[in-house]
């Protein structure tokens, strides 16, 4: 028996339940890869910012009530308001990154038409509040699905089947990419691409399916 197949035989079960929820999810995706201005895709980032240590869920609020133009437009300290208004558990501190990584904006769109990888690369290395997990994020939230979102939930999964044999305490390059070709190797034998394979087990351990 294969070490992916109790994972995949739980995706399974859900798949039929979930595929109408993940199909308006991809569909949100694409859109923002095909139509998506470059405020749009700065207000995406910004939430890939916003998320870390926080939730998909929460996020997705704060995105919706700050505003596209006001990521890209609103001094710190009335952003860091905003964010505080939002319940924020670092306001200051993402907002300090968003600010910074404006310099980003009318490059966005071209650092996605670069493989992903070599798209993740530089927006770890340019992006503030941008790790490997946070790259990712955005890449596929930007219909880029051919890269992994691991964070701690996907990781416990991981581990839980016995994919992988540790959860992380850091992430480096190898080591990132390590677990995602693992993650690979799982979406591939579901005939599916990593950034919708993620979408499922969102479904299978939440119920919902978050961006």
């Amino acid at each position: 028996m294969s070490k992916y197949s109790s994972a995949i035989e739980k995706i399974r079960e859900i798949e039929e339940m979930a595929s109408l929820l993940v199909k308006e999810r991809l569909k949100e995706f694409e859109d923002l890869e095909k139509y998506g201005s470059e405020l749009d895709l700065f207000s995406e980032l910004s939430f890939c910012i916003l998320t870390a240590n926080w939730s998909a869920k929460m996020g997705i609020k704060a995105q919706e009530y700050i505003g596209k133009e006001n990521f890209a437009t609103l001094p710190l300290e009335r952003l860091i308001k905003k964010l505080s208004e939002t319940k924020h558990r670092y306001p200051k501190k993402r907002a300090e990154f968003i600010v910074e990584d404006r310099r980003l904006i009318g490059r966005l769109r071209e650092i996605l038409s670069l493989p992903s990888k070599e798209a993740r690369k530089i927006l770890v290395k340019e992006a503030k509040g941008i790790g490997w997990k946070e790259g990712s994020h955005f890449l596929r939230n930007s219909g880029k699905l051919d890269v992994a979102i691991l964070d701690k939930h996907i990781l416990k999964f991981l581990f839980d089947e016995k994919i992988i044999e540790e959860i992380p305490k850091g992430w480096t390059q190898k080591n990132y990419e390590k677990i995602e070709e693992e993650f690979t190797k799982l979406s591939d034998l579901l005939g599916k691409a990593p950034g919708e394979t993620d979408l499922y087990i969102w479904f299978l351990l939440k119920g919902v399916v978050e961006k």
